[in-house]
């Protein structure tokens, strides 16, 4: 499998911490340049093989500080080969409770910002000499009920149909492709599945044995920005380790 990429310049949106981190390092590591995005500073930034991404501090879901963050990328590096649209989430809610500014917001960063920031990038992708890559990053929500998280879920299905259309309209020039990235630890992680015996229930009961890492969606970005991904295009790679089992199985021993 082909993972150079010298000279190659790779956004990720939400690159600071978590899976977002991941992915940047490991385009760090095949020798990128990479620019990372967030709304708040960062203390530190991704880095690897002694190269370290730069940064732009800016909100997704405003289109005017997203064409900051394409611009800042060109400016900086001349190029724009490899956009990953990691930035996303949902605090947890009840449907009945979601106001629509809340419901709003959902959906802007988790489907808006991807396809704003898409359309963005097509200019400086067409202009370049090589064969471009957009990568958004979804979840299971995307492909199974997400109570609680409903918006979420919503704007990840949409964003997975987004994919598929701008992979036809856009080839042969800019690849398209999604990730439906599965349960994974990070920083927060024990946070969100209640602390770190509620994180060993969960894994036990998954087909893996463990919740995926930062550096197994990275390790599926590398190869769908690669050239051995040349043919890919509209995929929708389900990287959840077999996905979660259903709820009946576990009824059926207790």
């Amino acid at each position: 499998m082909e993972h150079d990429f010298n000279n190659k310049t790779v956004i990720v949106t939400g690159g600071t911490r978590g899976i977002g981190r991941g992915i940047a390092e490991a385009f760090l590591d095949g020798g990128a340049n990479v620019i990372v995005s967030g709304r708040n500073p960062t203390e530190s930034l991704p880095s690897a093989n002694g190269r370290t991404a730069l940064f732009i501090q800016g909100d997704v879901r405003n289109a005017e500080e997203s064409q900051q963050l394409i611009d800042f990328a060109v400016s900086e590096t001349g190029r724009l080969d490899v956009l990953i649209n990691n930035a996303g989430g949902s605090p947890e809610v009840s449907s009945e409770d979601a106001s629509p500014k809340f419901t709003n917001a959902i959906i802007a960063l988790n489907l808006m910002a991807p396809a704003v920031l898409s359309q963005q990038a097509y200019t400086p992708m067409q202009e370049s000499s090589a064969q471009c890559s957009i990568i958004n990053i979804a979840s299971v929500s995307a492909i199974r009920p997400s109570p609680r998280t409903a918006a979420y879920g919503a704007a990840k299905a949409g964003l997975v149909n987004l994919t598929r259309s701008l992979a036809q309209e856009w080839a042969p020039k800019i690849r398209v492709n999604v990730i439906i990235a599965g349960l994974a630890r990070t920083e927060a992680s024990a946070d969100h599945y209640g602390g770190e015996d509620g994180i060993n229930k969960i894994e036990q009961r998954m087909p893996m044995q463990r919740m995926a890492t930062p550096q197994d969606i990275a390790k599926a970005c590398l190869y769908l920005a690669s050239t051995s991904a040349e043919y890919v295009s509209g995929a929708t790679l389900e990287v959840h380790g077999g996905g979660e089992p259903p709820s009946f199985l576990s009824l059926q021993n207790d």
